[in-house]
């Protein structure tokens, strides 16, 4: 968190010296060029890459860039930068900014996750696996002040596991490391998301025991965020965004496992058809996907909850400070739900 706070300070000297934060370009097509920066390239996130490559994007005017940040940090130093557009993240990242006494913070546009995405690995197969056989062994969960962090602290609490007594949670590997550093030798246990859980588990790296969202239950887990000037100035374009993303959920809910996986593919071009298959049926059955972007001040409250309980909120944030779902009903609308 204080990672985050410090590059939002950084950034917002360079916007006071006058440098200049406009993402946006045009094609010789016609389409406005905007980009997205998003936390980590996963299956988690099919409904984005099949708006992308399905035309929904295109048929709003759009080409859309959509660039792996390696960390919700990142991501929003990205966004605060001027560098994307939008961007593809944990809401948590919204909450620490406020929470900071920023006024002028990105705005929640979207959800488009319900659950945690990621899945627990161990060094053997383990078909009878229980959350409490984790006791004495160690995880590499990610950063702290992190959703995937947050997530398994909670989960390993509502089995009675204390971290640091019950169970060693290494904390200080980078998001998009923590595969390397299992295969490594690092951990008993890793949480990994899709693809590379599936990947990791074919290739005898490690082998899938548990999914970690469906212990966690329901809340608002990645949101499409953008800066306050673009929702003031560019309202059209945010519609425009949004509009594809609710074409894109719309279609994965009625599409087969088959056709997801084919139309996510060019952006996952090292995994076959069949494990992408694999992994959004098993993300479509887990019900890890939102079928609007309306997030709901019940799932958003659930979040403050898991943060206050990582010692991780300072104060709970408005819900109507953070998220702004006027764009995402007014799309549904438009499109039909």
């Amino acid at each position: 968190m204080k990672r985050i706070v410090a590059l939002f300070l950084s950034v917002l000297m360079l916007a006071v010296m006058g440098v200049s934060l406009n993402a946006c370009t045009k094609t010789e097509e016609g389409l406005r060029k905007i980009t997205l920066n998003e936390v980590t390239r996963s299956v988690f996130y099919a409904p984005l890459y099949v708006a992308a490559s399905r035309g929904f994007f295109e048929a709003e005017g759009l080409e859309i860039e959509i660039v792996t940040g390696g960390g919700s940090d990142a991501s929003m130093t990205a966004l605060l930068a001027g560098e994307a557009d939008f961007a593809l993240m944990g809401p948590e990242t919204g909450v620490y900014v406020i929470n900071e006494g920023k006024t002028e913070h990105p705005v929640i546009i979207g959800q488009l996750t319900k659950r945690d995405g990621s899945y627990l690995l161990g060094r053997s197969p383990d078909a009878d696996f229980k959350w409490e056989s984790l006791n004495g062994k160690s995880v590499i969960g990610g950063r702290v002040g992190g959703m995937p962090y947050m997530t398994l602290m909670y989960v390993l609490n509502k089995h009675g596991l204390t971290p640091g007594k019950d169970v060693e949670v290494i904390n200080n590997i980078q998001f998009n490391l923590m595969g390397g550093a299992f295969e490594s030798g690092t951990g008993d246990y890793v949480t990994l998301f899709e693809p590379t859980a599936s990947k990791f588990q074919d290739n005898g790296k490690g082998y899938i025991v548990a999914n970690v969202g469906l212990e966690s239950g329901e809340v608002p887990y990645t949101t499409f965020m953008t800066a306050p000037e673009t929702v003031k100035k560019e309202p059209e374009l945010v519609m425009k965004f949004i509009r594809a993303i609710v074409k894109a959920q719309k279609w994965v809910a009625s599409a087969s496992d088959n056709e997801i996986a084919q139309a996510m593919q060019p952006y996952f071009p090292d995994t076959d058809i069949p494990t992408l298959e694999s992994v959004a049926k098993s993300y479509r059955e887990t019900d890890s996907w939102m079928k609007t972007p309306v997030m709901t001040e019940d799932a958003f409250n659930r979040l403050l909850d898991i943060m206050d309980f990582n010692g991780e909120l300072k104060a709970r944030v408005d819900f109507s400070e953070l998220v702004d779902n006027s764009f995402a009903e007014k799309a549904l609308k438009e499109v039909g739900k």
